[in-house]
């Protein structure tokens, strides 16, 4: 026995000790093997996601140049070329809910658009055109392209998590929610959307409605159609919707 700063020590390390001290190195090599393989899954990962997004932007650059060849080849020929269906809306609600009849307020809270210049993705369908032209007086819409839907994403984009609205800011808020769906970061969410791919249902429901501000410089008349001679605001755009869009972004 010896003493040292008044207390008596053993010159053996009990049993007991020596258990605890070697559970608690078993259990440090566990935590250190863990956070070395979760790392090296998120890097993998990372390379995984930097590969499709290679992919997708290649898919993108020939899709585009296969139409303006069509393009080129019907103009050459003196032929009309018709552009391929579109198959993805964006829809912008622009009135509130002032004089707003029951059905109406059903179907727009069908569509999540529950507020003032809310906006969603939607699928092109039959049913979905029907639920649009009910409620036209109280919504815009049209053709979103792949900017348009990039910079939706990237700058007004929000997760709904447990009905919470949640910034995008993490690609692991993604793949913990959309993984089981094959995405995995941001520029996956993109493609699923803008491609209207098998999963767009979940991707898009994922994604809160976005929040729009006023479109710079003003609407023109609400009270008129955008189609109408003397010029408004409500129903369809088609492509001219991508200017709407920039202006409330």
């Amino acid at each position: 026995m010896r003493i040292s700063a008044g207390y008596l020590i053993s010159k053996e390390v009990p049993e007991q000790l020596k258990a605890k001290f070697a559970s608690r190195n078993e259990l440090e090599k566990e935590k250190s093997k863990a956070v070395i393989e979760k790392a090296q899954e998120r890097k993998e990962r990372r390379r995984a996601l930097m590969g499709r997004t290679l992919k997708f932007n290649k898919e993108y650059m020939h899709t585009e140049r296969t139409l303006i060849r069509a393009r080129r080849q019907a103009k050459a020929a003196g032929n009309f070329f018709v552009e391929p269906q579109a198959k993805l809306l964006f829809v912008v609600r622009i009135a509130g809910i002032n004089k707003l009849s029951p059905k109406p307020r059903k179907i727009l809270q069908l569509l999540r658009l529950r507020q003032l210049h809310n906006g969603v993705f939607l699928k092109v369908t039959k049913p979905m055109t029907n639920m649009l032209k009910y409620v036209q007086p109280y919504i815009t819409y049209g053709y979103p392209n792949l900017k348009t839907v990039r910079d939706l994403i990237y700058k007004r984009g929000y997760a709904k998590v447990n009905k919470q609205r949640i910034p995008l800011n993490d690609n692991q808020i993604i793949s913990d929610n959309l993984g089981q769906y094959g995405i995995h970061g941001m520029e996956d969410l993109i493609h699923e959307i803008y491609t209207v791919g098998p999963n767009f249902k979940q991707a898009s429901h994922f994604l809160y409605p976005f929040k729009l501000s006023a479109p710079r410089h003003g609407f023109t008349n609400k009270r008129h159609g955008y189609c109408e001679p003397k010029g408004g605001d409500w129903g369809p755009r088609e492509e001219l919707m991508n200017d709407l869009i920039r202006r409330m972004n």
